[in-house]
Order: C-alpha cells, then sequence, then structure tokens
C-alpha cells in the first residue's frame, strides 16, 4: 500500500481536528441543512476520514489513532456520566424506568435471534459487530464505541455497523413517529391511566436549570477530572484479570471509568454540566469517531446488505418485546415511544421523539437517554457475552 501523504501523529490530529471543525462549520450553512437532514451529522464524521484514508491522505494506522482511542474514550464518558442527574433519572418512577428496560431486553434479545438466524450467511466475526451495534442501540454512540475497543471489533467492520445504525436506526424512528397518530386509540385499548402523563408532566418543572457559558476554571477542571480518572483506569485495568474475550484490560478500564463516573455525579461535580460538560465530551466522543473512520476500509460497506437485513429483524424484535412490556405495565404510548427511541438513539433524538408525542415533555426524553448512556456499556458487555457464546 502507497504511504499515506500525512503520517506524523501530531499532523493526523490536527487534521482530523481541522476536518471536524470543517463538518461542525458546514452543518450550520444554509445550503447545506438539506444535505445534513437526508445523512445525518455523524456519518459524516466517520466516512470522510474514511475516505481521507482511502485515496492517501491519511494513514490506516497510527500511534495517533491508539492514543486518541485510549485517553479520549474514557474521558468522553467521565463527562457525560458525571454530569448525569441519577436521582432526577429515579423521579420518573418506576413504570418509565421499567418500560426502558424492556426495550434493554428487546435490544439483547434481538442481537442473540438475529445472529442464530444470519450468523452462516455473515463472517465468523460478526459477534463483535452485533456486540458494538447493541452498545449504540442501548443508549448511543458512546457506548458503540466502548464496546467496540473492549471486545477488539475490527474497524473495517465498523464501517458496516455504521450504516446499519444510521439506516435501520431511522427508519425505526419513523415508524415510532409515525404511531404517535395513534397513541390516544392504543392507549385506550391498553387501559393506560391517562393521569400517569400528567404526574410525569409535574415531576419535570424544575428538573433542569438554565446553562451557563464555559468558563476557563469550569474547562481545566472538566479535564483534570476526564484525564486523572482515565489515566487511574487505564492503569488499574492492565493489573485486574481478563474474563474470557469480552472483558478484557480495556473493558476493566471502561467499568471502572463508569462505576467512578456514576459515583461522581452524587457529588456537586454534578454541577459541571451547567457549565457544558457533556459538550465537551461529546466532542471527545466525535473526534474519536472520525479517528475510528480513518482506521476503516471503505470496502466494508460491501458487506451491509446482509447485515442491514439482520439489523431489521433485530429491531423488530425489540419493538415486539418492548411493546408487549409496556401492554402489561399499562404504560401510556407516549413512554413506549420515548423507551424505544432513548435505547435506539439515545439522549440526541429521544427528546425529539418524546415532544412529538407529549410537546411538554421532551425532558423525559432527555433523562430516559441519559439512562441509557449509564447502563448501556454494562448490558453491551453482557449481550456481546451471549452474541459469543451463539457464535
Amino acid at each position: 500500500m502507497k504511504e499515506a501523504f500525512i503520517t506524523d501523529p501530531t499532523q493526523i490530529i490536527i487534521f482530523l481536528s481541522v476536518l471536524l471543525a470543517f463538518i461542525y462549520w458546514i452543518k450550520e450553512q444554509p445550503f447545506a441543512k438539506p444535505v445534513f437532514k437526508v445523512i445525518p451529522f455523524v456519518l459524516w464524521i466517520y466516512f470522510l476520514p474514511m475516505i481521507t484514508t482511502t485515496i492517501g491522505i491519511t494513514p490506516q494506522s497510527s500511534s495517533a489513532y491508539d492514543w486518541v482511542t485510549n485517553y479520549f474514550l474514557p474521558a468522553s464518558l467521565v463527562l457525560l456520566l458525571i454530569s448525569s442527574d441519577i436521582p432526577s433519572i429515579l423521579k420518573l418512577g418506576p413504570k418509565a424506568i421499567l418500560t426502558f428496560l424492556g426495550g434493554t431486553i428487546g435490544i439483547m434479545i434481538g442481537a442473540v435471534v438475529s445472529l442464530l438466524l444470519f450468523k452462516s450467511f455473515l463472517p465468523d466475526d460478526a459477534w463483535m459487530g452485533f456486540g458494538a451495534l447493541s452498545g449504540s442501540w442501548i443508549g448511543g454512540g458512546a457506548n458503540m464505541i466502548s464496546i467496540k475497543e473492549s471486545i477488539g471489533t475490527s474497524d473495517s467492520m465498523m464501517g458496516t455497523i455504521i450504516i446499519v445504525d444510521t439506516l435501520i436506526g431511522y427508519g425505526w424512528m419513523a415508524v415510532v413517529v409515525a404511531f404517535s397518530g395513534y397513541q390516544k386509540r392504543i392507549d385506550s385499548k391498553n387501559k393506560v391511566d391517562a393521569s400517569l402523563v400528567e404526574s410525569i408532566n409535574k415531576k419535570m418543572e424544575s428538573l433542569f436549570s438554565h446553562k451557563e457559558p464555559i468558563d476557563l476554571k469550569s474547562f481545566s477542571l472538566m479535564l483534570a477530572i476526564a484525564l486523572t480518572i482515565c489515566a487511574v483506569s487505564l492503569e488499574l485495568g492492565k493489573i485486574i484479570p481478563p474474563v474470557g474475550d469480552v472483558i478484557t484490560a480495556f473493558a476493566w478500564t471502561i467499568i471502572l471509568v463508569l462505576i467512578i463516573s456514576i459515583a461522581l455525579s452524587f457529588t456537586k461535580l454534578q454541577k459541571l454540566e451547567s457549565k457544558g460538560a457533556s459538550i465537551v465530551g461529546n466532542y471527545m466522543l466525535y473526534f474519536l469517531l472520525a479517528s475510528i473512520g480513518a482506521k476503516a476500509n471503505l470496502a466494508a460497506i460491501l458487506d451491509a446488505p446482509l447485515f442491514l437485513a439482520a439489523g431489521a429483524v433485530w429491531i423488530l424484535i425489540h419493538g415486539l418485546v418492548l411493546f408487549t412490556v409496556g401492554r402489561l405495565l399499562k404504560s401510556p404510548m407516549f413512554l413506549i415511544a420515548t423507551s424505544s427511541q432513548a435505547n435506539i438513539g439515545g439522549v440526541v433524538s429521544a427528546p425529539i421523539v418524546a415532544s412529538i408525542y407529549q410537546p411538554s415533555l421532551a425532558p423525559v426524553g432527555v433523562l430516559l437517554g441519559i439512562f441509557g448512556n449509564i447502563i448501556g456499556t454494562f448490558a453491551g458487555l453482557i449481550t456481546a457475552q451471549l452474541l459469543f457464546w451463539v457464535s
């Protein structure tokens, strides 16, 4: 293979930061908005670096990519989780949490059943791709990348998985939105208590405070905490013995980061969210996604059709299990739909679906999406272990 035009690790970091800034900039331009509605933002972040590697601008392997994975992934998780308002999530009540978990169980069951049905047509390491996708479909992209790195999903397969995640995920969102016009009819058939939605409405009042501009003091504190927890967890992860092929040293690092970050979310550090902790965390996550794209093989897209079929079966099983759980709990269709999107799309799109069903209840989507961020890696690792066994 011909040597890439940019090979120096520092120059690669600079190039990816410029490319990411360009994507952010062009996304806000009026002429580009119709394009970004058709091709989601996350696809540009992943596939543009893949293209630059394919045409020889960036290399397919570099110590720069390893550094970004080792430090930006744990650090981003720290900032995303340390700002989680777990007491507020619990205020949603058992019905909301159980409905969400019904969707999670549907994802886990769907992953195993779908792999059993399609494994004879898919590559031997397809279970790793399914494992990474299960993380995305239980809370969002941060969980997907955590599991991808924990179980060693190949970068080439991630190209296919991103396509499945986007096409099937957004397609499912369209189905969920379509059901919004029938929510009263469905709720009536399921004998739902209409007062539940009203009570959740009241619980959402005053849960979200006004965000303040980020300042140097807060930013430096965010980086200090995130990188310190990252470094400590990386070292401890090397000491703890691995468990099979799923719980590796890096998996232990991620688990330790999750535990420490969730614990710190109960302290005053949780207030860092008002200064933009999740914004910094998301930037690190997108930078990591760009570096993964730069390592991937564009030829992996050829494997997408079979994976798309498997993904479609998978998500239909999720919907069937979730709706069954919701019917048994007599959950309103609003809560079923929001729980589904909080699993599949995470905190970004769950509020959109929530607001379509109940305009004043978008915060419920935020809180359930955050809950998905918290449990997604744990549930995804369990799913990955199940997938490994059936593979």
